[in-house]
């Protein structure tokens, strides 16, 4: 499909404002699995949103049982455990559960997704929101390690999904596989896209990362990329099974930290040999110095900042002890890791900076989640899914 075409339908599937009293629409219960449960497909406002204008909503509600048939067989190459979908929403309006900046939203035992994000997943991205949206409701808790086990089951699908989603996984791979990968990532982003420009008389409305994915990008970086995904097939296993095994602490380090990447790059020094580095032993131990007070700082979780501790460290030692040669900083940064993270017996061990900010900010979580089953605009499947989580989170 042609940007033009994509443009002129996401333009006629824009989320509307939302409008109190009309969120009733038709629905359908089903069983997506044989051995499952069923689960409730419903588009509300069909009527009042004008989505009736255009569509069936019989044939509407059927495409995406068929789609998310398909993406739960998809999801069990990988992911055995079968996830608790009991509510599928197409939401014609953006409020605080999916924000217009979203694509979809899982939140508890339910899938909420836009009109137009189903028009890029199929004609474009060929469900891999749907896919990265089934995994979250396998996944215990919440935080950025979920998104990062979610962005590592779409990168086994398709290349171009590391690369729009490098925070992730760019440091890992620019490590111990492709060395130049900073250089593809500039490559990549410097294609120029439309913004806002005409396209055959009508504004082009195509988010960049949609754009960037359908242009013709380098064949045999695109497979440099794919080889390298499948030698990390062990790391990415392993980030599943510390997000896990492991909820709470790999949620707090997520937000204490800021630091996306962290659980794939504890996953790389457990698993892979750490390439050479040609350091002095003072310069190293300074640099060590850096990072641990960059990973015991607290506050992102006591005062609410967004700082990148990593990012901050990788800075700092650019600048005060002149390392410019990223390929020193990183092996620093993963000789840190094993040292903090990894025992004597090769195995994990999530250590958090400050026993009493991890109890203070297991209780916040707690009380967020109270607080969103109470809110009036949850459906009774969601509230239900919201207690059942509060109850499985320790209290101290």
């Amino acid at each position: 499909m042609g940007l033009g075409e994509l443009s002129r339908l996401l333009q006629l599937h824009l989320p509307k404002k939302f409008q109190e009293g009309q969120e009733g629409g038709p629905s359908k219960k089903v069983k997506l699995l044989p051995e499952g449960e069923e689960t409730v497909f419903t588009i509300p406002g069909f009527e009042s949103y004008g989505c009736g204008e255009c569509h069936q909503p019989e044939q509407l509600l059927d495409k995406s049982i068929d789609r998310m048939r398909q993406t739960l067989n998809r999801l069990t190459v990988n992911f055995p455990e079968r996830p608790p979908l009991k509510q599928f929403i197409i939401q014609p309006w953006a409020d605080e559960w999916l924000r217009p900046g979203q694509f979809a939203h899982t939140t508890f035992d339910t899938i909420r997704i836009f009109p137009a994000a189903i028009l890029v997943d199929s004609k474009v991205y060929e469900n891999a929101t749907h896919l990265h949206e089934s995994l979250h409701l396998t996944q215990p808790f919440l935080g950025v390690a979920n998104e990062l086990e979610a962005y590592g089951l779409n990168i086994r699908s398709d290349p171009r999904f590391l690369i729009l989603n490098f925070p992730y996984f760019s440091d890992t791979v620019t490590e111990f596989f492709i060395p130049e990968f900073s250089d593809i990532l500039k490559r990549f982003f410097a294609r120029p896209v439309k913004e806002r420009a005409s396209v055959n008389g009508a504004d082009m409305i195509v988010p960049k990362e949609v754009q960037w994915f359908l242009m013709p990008f380098e064949d045999d970086t695109l497979t440099k990329i794919s080889v390298a995904v499948e030698k990390m097939e062990p790391l990415l296993q392993e980030v599943s099974r510390l997000n896990r095994k492991y909820p709470l602490k790999a949620a707090y380090l997520g937000e204490q930290t800021r630091a996306a990447s962290l659980l794939l790059d504890i996953a790389a020094v457990k698993t892979l040999p750490l390439p050479p580095l040609d350091l002095d032993p003072a310069s190293l131990k300074e640099a060590f110095s850096i990072l641990d007070v960059q990973f015991n700082k607290l506050d992102n979780t006591r005062l609410g900042y967004r700082i990148d501790r990593k990012h901050e460290a990788l800075m700092t030692m650019t600048y005060h002890l002149r390392l410019k040669d990223t390929a020193i900083r990183l092996g620093i940064y993963f000789r840190f890791l094993k040292q903090r993270f990894i025992g004597d017996d090769g195995e994990v061990k999530l250590v958090v900076p400050d026993a009493e900010d991890f109890k203070k900010y297991v209780e916040e979580k707690r009380r967020d989640i109270k607080k969103m089953a109470d809110s009036p605009k949850l459906t009774p499947i969601e509230k239900a899914g919201a207690l059942r989580m509060l109850d499985s989170i320790p209290e101290d």
